[in-house]
């Protein structure tokens, strides 16, 4: 027989996993009014509405997101519920998913999910995340992405882990396409050029990476007063690799 979990917004005592044989058990609840009946679901459901070809059931299932999150604790949605969700979210119907909820829905229960995967240590989530971000903003259009993810991103940038500050930059050269030269100049581009003094060469040589990538959309004031007079010092860096992509910015610059 199959073996259904359920969880509860009531305060969860044992834990729920997943193992060989797929999701665990909750080993103990507090105990809990009758009336809370409607507040169970099924994890097992959750996982085929999440895969389901119909729409209405993934809304659905999306909308317990929060109340699955809530009965794993913090350690097992991070290393449980996220990277089930990772192979099911982020596919491009998911993004449209975001789209129907619409953006305060997502912003409620969503966003800082999604901010996590950005900061996650497995790369393929944050690679995921972090290109999910275009496409996220193209729904929600570019003011979204001015008041709610572009000043999110920017924190990373002063993350002790260099990880972030790279991911910092792996996002704003996918923001940039999304919201166009304007608010790459006046928003991200001073944070990259910061960076461009990081004490970590791989930072270094990711921020020549990403001066490249957005030259294209910038103003020539712009390319000639700060991002050019920044390559050049770059491409006088101790790191070969760092020099390496600076000149090679420095050559299609436009």
């Amino acid at each position: 027989t199959t073996r259904v979990v359920v969880v509860s917004t009531q305060r969860v005592t044992g834990t729920v996993g997943i193992g060989s044989t797929g999701w665990g058990t909750v080993s103990s609840m507090a105990a809990s009014d009758a009336n809370t009946e409607d507040s169970l679901y099924p994890i097992a459901v959750l996982i085929d509405e999440l895969r389901n070809e119909d729409v209405q059931l993934r809304l659905n299932s999306i909308k317990k997101l929060s109340t699955i999150a809530l009965a794993l604790g913090v350690e097992r949605t991070r290393s449980e519920l996220i990277p089930f969700l990772t192979d099911t979210i982020y596919d491009e119907d998911e993004v449209l998913l975001a789209g129907q909820l619409g953006v305060e829905f997502f912003d409620e229960k969503l966003n800082a999910l999604c901010m996590t995967w950005l900061v996650d240590h497995v790369f393929a989530i944050r690679e995921a995340a972090t290109q999910n971000l275009k496409k996220l903003v193209e729904k929600f259009g570019k003011e979204w992405a001015t008041n709610t993810v572009i000043p999110k991103v920017l924190t990373m940038s002063r993350d002790q882990n260099y990880l972030h500050r790279m991911t910092c930059l792996f996002c704003i050269n996918v923001l940039s396409e999304a919201c166009g030269g304007d608010i790459t100049g006046k928003l991200m581009l001073s944070t990259v050029l910061s960076l461009a003094g990081d004490n970590v060469a791989n930072v270094r040589f990711n921020v020549a990476k990403t001066l490249q990538r957005i030259a294209p959309i910038l103003d020539a004031p712009t390319l000639q007063g700060q991002v050019k007079p920044r390559l050049e010092k770059l491409n006088t860096d101790t790191d070969v690799d760092v020099r390496y992509f600076a000149s090679e910015a420095i050559c299609v610059l436009p």
